[in-house]
């Protein structure tokens, strides 16, 4: 059987340094073949150098010259010159690991950049996942902290770019104190990295290092740097299987995430061969909603007579619909749908969509 694909989760609260350092990683990559996932709210950390070579990317995508992602669709990857891979992921994130998964040959590691709002704990536990279980695993966490504003008593150096950020992901928790997820970022993390120690003294590190240590729940590693300039042995290979042990890295949130039994959160992910009417298609889901517990529903579906893919999105009750983009000669018209929720019927959503007519 084939040995699991290492995971590394790099997290880090906006200007924090995340970004420079996996930019460094990939120049510095020593022939490893390196899978980038980026959330969609973050910064991407790959630089717009590095991407303007590929055949995928247009002038469109990088004419502002600053480090970008492409916005790929789904199952669309870029491929970076250096043979690493980049994708922005949102709502996609099962997607895009079984699309990844198809490339496992051809793959040493993957990294995921959060968007450094999200809670760290419910993403390792997306790794426990049947659908992605058996081929993946949590190698490590890493926290990219700045030095320099921690020193000057806050977490990050612009406070309310920080806020702003976190009010336009919809995807987060809008209650949870900007201090305890820093502290949820430290307790999850296997190496801690206090970027910008250039621009402090010795002492006033010292110190930032100490008021670190002091929210750590067991021994962590940290180390300083400067530009997220480390050798790439220390970032990788920690084999710590981070999801088997989410015990020994307590959370604010457990006692909450407990109660929820979020291990009973399942996936059903249909591909379907034909096109929906689209009206049609949104009334059934928005039946299956009522009748299952369904918390989220994302996919293209193929509309008859219509040269463009629908994107079609649903959280809760509220959907939402689009056409992104038409299709491309060679590719299959298929309807693709994943639905995320508790104790899912997968039958039961697949005998209802099949059970539409065909227009």
């Amino acid at each position: 059987m084939a040995a699991k694909i290492p995971v590394t989760i790099i997290t880090g609260f906006l200007g924090s340094g995340k970004t420079t350092l996996i930019r460094h990683l990939l120049q510095n990559n020593q022939g490893r073949r390196i899978a980038v996932l980026v959330n969609e709210f973050g910064e991407l950390g790959i630089d717009g150098d590095l991407l303007r070579s590929c055949q995928v990317c247009d002038d469109e995508t990088l004419a502002d010259g600053q480090s970008t992602a492409v916005k790929a669709s789904l199952p669309d990857i870029v491929e970076l010159t250096n043979g690493c891979l980049c994708c922005t992921v949102q709502e996609e994130f099962l997607p895009v690991m079984l699309e990844l998964l198809k490339r496992r040959d051809s793959l040493d590691c993957i990294l995921i950049e959060t968007s450094g709002l999200a809670l760290p704990k419910p993403l390792i536990k997306a790794f426990r996942w049947h659908e992605i279980s058996h081929a993946v695993t949590v190698d490590g966490v890493i926290t990219v902290v700045d030095c320099e504003a921690v020193s000057t008593g806050t977490i990050a150096t612009d406070l309310q770019a920080l806020e702003a950020q976190r009010q336009a992901d919809p995807n987060l928790d809008h209650e949870t104190p900007i201090q305890e997820l820093f502290e949820d970022q430290l307790a999850c993390a296997d190496l801690v990295i206090l970027n910008k120690a250039d621009l402090v003294d010795a002492q006033t590190q010292a110190h930032v290092e100490q008021l670190v240590q002091q929210e750590l729940p067991r021994a962590v590693k940290i180390v300083s740097s400067q530009h997220g300039q480390l050798d790439p042995n220390l970032l990788l290979g920690f084999q710590a299987a981070v999801e088997h042990h989410l015990s020994s890295r307590p959370s604010h949130h457990d006692e909450e995430e407990d109660h929820d039994h979020d291990d009973e959160i399942t996936s059903a992910h249909l591909v379907l061969d034909r096109a929906f009417d689209p009206v049609l298609l949104r009334q059934q889901l928005e039946t299956l909603v009522q009748e299952q517990e369904i918390y989220r529903i994302k996919g293209f579906v193929a509309v008859p007579q219509k040269t463009m893919r629908l994107v079609m999105q649903g959280v809760g009750k509220r959907f939402d619909q689009f056409y992104d983009r038409p299709w491309h000669p060679e590719e299959l018209k298929q309807t693709r749908l994943v639905f995320i929720g508790r104790a899912l019927n997968a039958a039961q959503i697949e005998h209802r969509l099949t059970a539409l007519p065909t227009v």
